[in-house]
């Protein structure tokens, strides 16, 4: 295994960080340091940082069905409970959400040490579906459904949903949105464009995983058939 990978594995920090730490002499091996990215971590290596023998953490997968007035992060002085307090006590492994909910926003978010599966979950260019169930304060008119499927231009840019829908005929308040967008609130922001502010925000469906068997601010490990899944990028 590669060093940078090998001190990402062990929870320390993101590869690219990883790279820093090498470059910066940071990371030794049998206690000489390495400089070389490229190194191979062998059987037997012992690798340290601070001084601090690491091991390459067995990969996890959690998904978490997030209740509202939480924050997602990792570290926030200033929030009084996040999504790394529900999970803390789930594994001996450091695991991060993969991108993020608004404090808001309920629902599915997928935590792991796995960072090339996370990279590639959060990266346009995989298209990872997320499916939200969204409230409004009033009726979503039709016209407006067929605008946030054509498009609409916000202030970072032209953005459209993959597909929408109301989620009940007879309460047009309520839609589905299929989207793969990772921008920050950009479901909120689609609806507040045209004049609707989402009174609820649920996230139903993100990468081919759902909320069944669930409960709100409950989590679960994932199967390894939904592992080989996710690793697949059989996300549709």
């Amino acid at each position: 295994m590669r060093l940078n990978r090998f001190v990402a594995n062990a929870g320390v920090c993101s590869r690219r960080d990883a790279d820093k730490l090498i470059e910066n002499g940071e990371i030794t091996i049998n206690d000489k340091i390495v400089t070389t990215m490229g190194y191979t971590v062998l059987e037997n290596d012992v690798v340290k940082y601070k001084g601090n023998a690491l091991n390459a953490e067995k990969k996890i997968y959690l998904l978490l069905n997030k209740p509202k007035d939480v924050v997602t992060t990792n570290d926030d002085p200033h929030a009084e409970f996040t999504v790394m307090d529900i999970v803390k006590n789930a594994c001996e492994e450091r695991i991060y959400p993969v991108g993020r909910l608004d404090k808001q926003t309920t629902g599915l978010l997928l935590f792991t040490n796995d960072g090339d599966l996370a990279k590639k979950l959060t990266h346009p260019q995989y298209n990872a579906k997320k499916i939200y169930h969204v409230f409004t304060d009033k009726p979503i008119t039709a016209k407006d459904l067929e605008q946030l499927a054509s498009g609409v231009t916000l202030e970072d840019g032209p953005i459209h949903v993959d597909a929408i829908s109301y989620v009940d005929m007879a309460d047009k308040c309520q839609a589905g949105v299929e989207i793969h967008s990772g921008r920050n609130r950009i479901v909120r922001r689609m609806f507040e464009h045209l004049g609707y502010k989402v009174m609820k925000l649920d996230r139903v469906f993100f990468a081919g995983l759902t909320k069944v068997n669930i409960p709100r601010g409950k989590y679960r490990f994932l199967t390894p058939k939904e592992v080989t899944r996710l690793k697949g990028g059989f996300w549709q």
